[in-house]
């Protein structure tokens, strides 16, 4: 057994449990916890508020070598166009570990007056990560093992844009655009090429009495693998005086390759605004007949609107446009 050996176990592992192939802010659900700007740059400064959201999502409670991820993320729109973002993540699983950071820059056009639901956007996002490798309980006799903390810098970059119309909103994102290797293991073992292509869709029924509702749908492609996975969502809001109770339903759907069955994801989400501040919990339960780990992820994402303007003149403006509820 050799170096080899382990760093294809660990890669497995890690892949397989976080679902992030060694790349910048891994693809999750956060999205759906009013937290689009994670995914998307074109996001940062979206809606009439400035947006601080903390995130914590965490697999088998009692295990400490377990994945977990952690985030903090800002944005807000400065004037009528521009919107700028800021975003820190520690990412943990096993031996790998990731650290990192986000800024970005949006700038935004508004189609049909300051305060209206037609709105072009567009944004860009620049990365530094730090990516480790902890070798020290490699305790194999092999010179290949350097038995130390193998840390690597890399740089990354995200671009895409954004359109909003009354209760219709749309994503579309390239992910991982600067590629790199960060040559942690050796450069035969690692493809550069990381890029991943994200489409999001919905449309939020509400400005009525009574319950609203938003399905949406978010699509993906790993340009390398040619993985692809689709997400089907459902959320339903019930207001109630300065705030709404919210909960919603996400199903990831992955499609095979070959003799490779693609995981499958089911997650039930239920969340609270009250005033300009945001509550909300989740549990991702992997579906397949295989299954990668036994355990689910839960995750807690709690947040606070600041700086508000006036919201937009439709009452059936998307959530993540108009501040919620």
């Amino acid at each position: 057994m050799n170096k080899l050996y382990y760093i294809i176990l660990s890669i497995t592992v890690f892949l397989s449990n976080s679902g992030i192939a060694q790349e910048t802010l891994p693809v999750y659900t956060d999205y759906l916890s009013d937290n689009v700007y994670l995914l998307h740059p074109a996001g940062a400064g979206i809606g009439n508020c400035g947006k601080l959201r903390l995130t914590g999502r965490q697999q088998w409670m009692d295990n400490d070598d377990a994945p977990q991820l952690q985030t903090f993320s800002f944005h807000t729109r400065i004037g009528d166009h521009n919107g700028f973002g800021l975003a820190l993540f520690n990412d943990k699983n096993g031996y790998h570990s990731q650290i990192g950071g986000q800024i970005t820059y949006a700038y935004h056009i508004n189609l049909s007056g300051p305060y209206e639901t037609n709105q072009f956007s567009f944004g860009l996002s620049f990365m530094a990560v730090r990516n480790t490798l902890d070798e020290r309980e490699f305790l194999l006799d092999d010179p290949a093992i350097t038995q130390q903390l193998n840390s690597r810098n890399y740089f990354n970059a995200d671009a895409g844009i954004a359109y909003h119309y009354e209760g219709f909103f749309s994503y579309l994102t390239a992910k991982n655009l600067l590629l790199s290797a960060r040559n942690l293991y050796n450069d035969q073992y690692e493809d550069i090429n990381l890029r991943r292509y994200l489409v999001s869709l919905g449309y939020y029924f509400g400005g009525y009495s009574g319950v609203h509702f938003e399905p949406s749908i978010m699509g993906q492609y790993i340009e390398r693998t040619h993985e692809k996975f689709l997400d089907a969502n459902l959320k339903i809001y019930k207001p109630f005086d300065n705030g709404s109770i919210w909960g919603g339903i996400s199903y990831r759907r992955g499609f095979d390759i070959g003799e490779y069955e693609a995981p499958n994801y089911f997650t039930p989400i239920l969340g609270v605004n009250y005033r300009n501040f945001v509550f909300s919990y989740s549990y991702t339960k992997q579906q397949n007949d295989i299954l990668f780990a036994d355990g689910g992820f839960h995750q807690i994402t709690l947040g606070v609107n600041f700086l508000c303007k006036e919201k937009f003149s439709r009452e059936g403006a998307c959530p993540n446009l108009s501040g919620g509820f």
